[in-house]
């Protein structure tokens, strides 16, 4: 059977690592065969994207809380991961680990059990699963309600751990509330662990570091804050220990001055882009309940009863816009904090993040002013 051969031609293309003017990605059965320049002849029909686009590395996402009207921790099924990576695709996420707040044992295990068979049934665009918390430190618990908070017991590394090999997990926790040695477990097993709603030292942060702690979940927010004397998780964060971040470039939870200036410390290889978004993406619903709590769209940002942030109204075009228009990064830069950074980051750069031969043909097309 000949080759199904498909080629497009786009003004500008990110590769993974620079934009390019004016080349014809060409690709068969699903897999980029060549680059061309705009003048190449790839002997099929050329689809020319519209000037004012970016052609991209499909964008990822590690922290998508939900999606079209659904919450993970209210949808614990393939379908309801299947209706949250729809949602994130129509506006460039193309990959994505669906997020579980804070939750009981039972609802871990279940939303590990359905992201495997999300995974095993091939809906698009599923690499694992982020369980943030529930071993958070209360006095940052931000929208984790504390009930849902628990203690770690020697038996949560094989739960938290039990998606193995189908997938990528990542687990956000305080390192200060894990006993020693629980993240060196976790990252033996091959899970991915960040530092989130915490309020670590830079000290304790060291500690979890060399068990092989990798990152800090949505930098700046639920954690111990930069100081004079105690750097706190964003210091180590922004410091020499090579920790990945990731962060929420919605104007509303960083401030551009601060994001500008962790930007500068952490650069595009080690700082990724997250939504943290919440159902009311891709959805016409304006509000939503979370653990029993109405959380509502007021200015662009989420908000319960109190006025208190609860999650991120964002998805990942815009926050690539934001990173570039008022956070300090260049257009490529901003890019590369949405494809080749986390793809990095989840040990994927074999696969994902570059559009370069031998890859798949899975793209986002990223609407930008010429």
């Amino acid at each position: 059977m000949a080759a199904t051969r498909q080629a497009w031609r786009a003004r500008r293309l990110f590769d993974g690592t620079q934009i390019l003017d004016d080349r014809v990605v060409v690709a068969e059965d699903g897999i980029v065969s060549a680059i061309l320049a705009a003048d190449g002849k790839p002997d099929c029909q050329v689809e020319t994207l519209p000037e004012e686009v970016v052609l991209a590395p499909g964008f990822i996402d590690i922290q998508v809380n939900g999606g079209g009207g659904v919450m993970l921790n209210d949808s614990l099924s393939v379908e309801g991961i299947a209706t949250i990576a729809a949602a994130h695709a129509r506006f460039g996420t193309r990959f994505l680990l669906p997020t579980l707040i804070s939750a009981s044992r039972a609802d871990i295990a279940r939303a590990i059990a359905a992201t495997r068979d999300a995974i095993a049934q091939g809906v698009p665009g599923i690499l694992g699963v982020h369980l943030e918390g529930p071993f958070i430190n209360p006095a940052r618990n931000g929208a984790h309600p504390l009930a849902n908070l628990l203690r770690p017991e020697p038996s949560d590394i094989d739960l938290l751990a039990s998606l193995g090999s189908a997938g990528a997990t990542l687990v956000t926790l305080a390192p200060e509330c894990v006993p020693e040695g629980f993240i060196r477990a976790l990252v033996d097993r091959g899970v991915r662990v960040c530092a989130g709603h915490s309020n670590a030292t830079a000290a304790e942060m060291a500690r979890g570091h060399a068990e092989g702690l990798s990152g800090a979940t949505h930098l700046f927010n639920a954690m111990s804050q930069l100081g004079s004397r105690e750097p706190g998780v964003v210091g180590a964060a922004m410091s020499d220990l090579g920790l990945a971040a990731g962060i929420i470039a919605d104007g509303h939870h960083v401030a551009w001055p601060s994001f500008q200036a962790a930007f500068r410390a952490i650069g595009p290889r080690r700082m990724m882009l997250v939504t943290d978004a919440m159902a009311t993406i891709g959805s016409p619903r304006d509000a939503f309940e979370l653990f029993g709590e109405t959380i509502r769209v007021s200015e662009g940002r989420l908000v319960n009863a109190e006025g208190r942030l609860a999650g991120a109204h964002l998805d990942m075009n815009t926050a690539i816009l934001n990173a570039h228009r008022h956070g300090g990064a260049t257009l490529a830069e901003a890019l590369a904090m949405a494809s080749s950074a986390p793809a990095a980051y989840l040990g994927l750069s074999h696969s994902h993040g570059r559009i370069a031969p031998g890859r798949k043909a899975i793209f986002s097309i990223l609407p930008v002013a010429a």
